[in-house]
């Protein structure tokens, strides 16, 4: 080996363990070196009996490990050492390590699940915990158990929390590496920054301060593309000339990467990074971190079926590894964009991807494998179960399951190395699809530019002419040129219609009104800012938003003709016969819609709506009106009311209960009312009154008389609305009666009225008042009413409405 790395002291011991347990979990610090020593050492060891594959998360990092591996053996890449990566593979027959990206392992499984002629696996960097490194974890593991109990498995990671990986691992033997190569000065900033400062002017500040400060080359970690552009801007007129800005992240050719990488020919580098070069890089001469403090990471929102791009601050795992950068080559200094009181607010770890990420990929790999079911692989992060059904929701749609299992759709799918949803898309219209598929699965060449889809698809003809970014569209032309390759025959389809049979979910129906807003085939709304020329469109599929759950912006889409819909997506249109209660029009609304999801293409009264169905509907514009019941139904309900206080064995008639019980009572009687002013004109008293049988009638109105019967015969309506139940009358008409009348077991409180319907008394005791009242009653009505009989002795007297014959 050339010059010794903190690393060397922990390789005993690590392939000891590996001689005694065949597995271990290796805990090293960032620039300890155990990405290029590792693989070497158990090469060099003898005791691996066929290919040390080491899965590395970035293509930059893959390809670096393998060439600075080759270059320690005096070799080139694809000799002892090589590497495979995405679009390009440097292997050879005396190939022994093969530094590979995550997603080609799980391939490799795959295809051949005893993993022919490999000795060892290798995870680098597994704290970064992606999506497809814990994928290959679990399989590789499965692997280990069920077919090759003599693979090696070893799991590296500088920040990692490594307890739980060697728990997974039936408690793999744990090697740490207490070294680091340089020591690193932290510098923090004295006070925090505004809740409104944007980082970019506050770290070209940052950074200006670090290069005045400091010597050697200057790493600084920002979240994104658009960040670096805006600092580099910032920047290029307060730095001394000596110092070369060189931007770093995924977008950029290789060489421009290899360019950050490689050492300064002359003067200060300045470099420019995402979180590409936290890991596994050694990026030449530097000396000095500068870390913004956040990261960008893909969300995925299984209700909306999109995922969106969000900058959260970074961990403190992450913030660690970031600081390692600058001690890997001599000590350094890291300069952080936040105090030192603010660190302890930061989170431990990163989410691992399996918490956030799509999860449609994963759930077609399980089905493939034969588990659709995740909780039969030791996944370190076990999936959200709403995200995985989501997930497998959309192979069944797209059918590439049926019943939890992998269809031949479905195979031919997962051997793209596309998302299902593209993979999909390319087997349905042919190598005529492959420009779009790579178009889609890379970053959009024309950032900030207008929503049109076709904008793109021309940049990919004329980069300079539409200002593309040169870079991304040269990868999207070569992915292109090898999608097309495992392509079927061009089904000659139009680019819109080929999107749509990939996002059948985001068929967009613009809403009435100026604004343009769109309700998604899948049921979401989107919008496009008001100047999009495409916002005129009646139809549209929607190839890129923001991602917003509740309402997502429209960054890419193209416009879809409903003849050219119904030619890719037929299947999926069909005849909906409709009966909703409308709260706008407060009326039962029956339509015959053609329709593709939520989705209207064509809308029709429906005049024979069954009966039954429009009835029940109505039930439940009862229970947003209420019930509305007459006169007559409320004292009915009143009555049964009254007596259920008693103790009778009768229906409770609140409100509550009869909404809640409406298809029992109501809907046999509702008939074809259909709106609110029919259903106030609707009388309640007979359902009601159906509610009791005809022994519970008789009862009712016994002991709880809807009326009382006067000596004259007269029915007159007794009031339940009162505290007690009362019944006003005329005080001759009660001449006679002995006994006060009662009304479940208690008086009836009754109103005695003059001849011209005036209270003169009021009382639950008429036998009382003939006796002790009536007297002063009589003195002052004969007055009044001289015409009228007032006789002596009113319990004697013969009823009467009528006043004193003439004479």
């Amino acid at each position: 080996m050339p010059h010794p790395l903190p690393i060397d002291d922990a390789l005993p011991d690590l392939l000891a363990a590996l001689r005694r347990a065949g597995r271990a979990v290796l805990q090293a610090p960032p620039g300890a070196g155990k990405t290029t020593r590792v693989p070497l050492a158990m090469l060099d060891d003898g005791a691996v009996a066929g290919r040390i594959v080491m899965l590395e998360p970035r293509r930059l990092a893959a390809r670096a490990a393998a060439e600075r591996m080759a270059e320690t053996l005096g070799e080139t890449a694809g000799e002892t050492v090589g590497y495979r990566i995405r679009g390009e593979s440097k292997v050879s027959k005396t190939t022994r390590i093969e530094v590979v990206t995550e997603g080609i392992l799980t391939r490799m499984i795959q295809s051949d699940p005893e993993l022919t002629g490999v000795g060892a696996v290798i995870f680098d960097e597994f704290h970064e915990r992606s999506l497809d490194a814990d994928l290959g974890l679990a399989l590789t593991w499965e692997v280990r158990g069920a077919l090759r109990d003599d693979l090696q498995v070893v799991v590296m990671s500088a920040t990692l929390d490594a307890g739980p990986v060697a728990a997974l691992m039936d408690d793999a033997p744990l090697v740490t590496s207490e070294g680091r190569a340089y020591p690193v000065e932290t510098r923090w900033l004295d006070a925090p920054l505004s809740k409104r400062a944007r980082i970019e002017p506050a770290t070209a500040d940052l950074v200006a301060r670090a290069v005045a400060e400091t010597e050697g080359g200057v790493l600084v970690f920002l979240p994104g593309e658009g960040e670096i552009r805006r600092v580099e801007s910032a920047l290029k007129d307060r730095l001394p000339a000596e110092v070369t800005i060189q931007p770093l992240f995924g977008a950029l050719p290789f060489a421009t990467q290899r360019a950050a990488v490689a050492p300064a020919r002359s003067g200060r580098k300045l470099v420019l990074a995402t979180s590409i070069a936290e890991t596994s890089l050694t990026i030449e001469d530097v000396r000095v971190v500068v870390d913004a403090g956040r990261s960008r990471r893909a969300r995925f929102d299984p209700g909306s079926g999109m995922s969106r791009l969000v900058t959260e601050r970074v961990s403190r795992a992450e913030a660690d590894q970031r600081r390692g950068r600058a001690g890997r080559v001599a000590p350094g200094v890291c300069y952080r964009l936040w105090t030192k009181g603010e660190e302890g607010a930061l989170p431990a770890f990163p989410p691992a991807g399996i918490e956030a990420a799509d999860l449609a990929g994963l759930a077609l790999e399980l089905a493939l494998w034969g588990v659709p079911d995740p909780s039969d692989l030791p996944f370190l992060t076990p999936p959200p179960p709403g995200a995985f059904a989501e997930a497998q929701a959309l192979l069944a749609d797209l059918g590439a399951v049926q019943d939890g299992v992998i269809t031949e759709h479905g195979r031919r799918l997962a051997a793209l190395p596309l998302h299902p949803r593209l993979g999909h898309m390319l087997a349905r219209a042919g190598r005529g699809a492959a420009e779009l598929a790579a178009l889609l699965a890379e970053r959009d060449p024309l950032r900030g530019a207008k929503a049109d889809l076709a904008l793109r698809i021309r940049a990919l003809r004329a980069p300079k002419e539409g200002g593309a970014n040169e870079a991304t569209v040269a990868r999207v032309r070569q992915e292109a040129k090898r999608l097309a390759r495992d392509a079927g025959p061009d089904a000659g389809l139009s680019p819109a219609q080929q999107a749509a049979l990939a996002y059948p979910d985001r068929i967009g129906l613009r809403r009435p009104g100026d604004a343009p807003r769109y309700v998604l085939s899948g049921g979401k709304g989107a919008f496009m800012a008001d100047d999009e020329p495409l916002g005129t469109q009646r139809l549209i599929v929607v190839t890129g938003t923001d991602g917003n759950p509740r309402e997502a912006k429209i960054r890419q889409a193209a416009p879809l003709a409903e003849s050219a819909l119904r030619e890719v997506l037929s299947d999926r249109i069909a005849w909906h016969e409709t009966c909703a209660w409308s709260r706008r029009e407060r009326r039962v609304v029956t339509r015959q819609q053609e329709r593709l999801g939520a989705v209207v293409l064509d809308d029709r009264h429906w005049p024979d709506a069954p009966p039954d169905r429009v009835a029940t509907t109505m039930l439940e514009g009862i229970r947003e009106v209420g019930l509305k019941p007459s006169a007559a139904a409320d004292r009915f309900r009143a009555r049964v009311a009254l007596a259920r206080e008693g103790g009778a064995d009768l229906p409770d008639m609140s409100d509550e209960t009869l909404l809640e019980t409406l298809e029992d009572w109501l809907l046999p009687f509702l008939g074809d009312v259909r709106s609110e002013s029919e259903w106030k004109a609707f009388d309640l008293l007979p359902p009601l009154r159906a509610m009791l049988d005809y022994n519970r009638i008789q009862e009712l109105d016994r002991d709880v008389p809807g009326s009382l019967t006067t000596p004259l015969g007269r029915q007159v309506p007794i009031d339940y609305d009162a505290p007690d139940p009362e019944v006003s009358v005329r005080l001759q008409e009660m001449f006679g009666v002995t006994a006060h009348p009662v009304v479940a077991g208690r008086p009836l409180r009754v109103t005695l009225l003059s001849p011209s319907n005036r209270p003169v008394q009021t009382t639950m005791d008429l036998p009382g008042f003939w006796a002790t009242s009536y007297a002063d009653v009589r003195k002052d009505m004969r007055g009044l009413y001289p015409k009228h009989p007032w006789p002596e002795d009113p319990t004697r007297a013969e009823p009467t409405l009528r006043a004193k014959p003439k004479g």
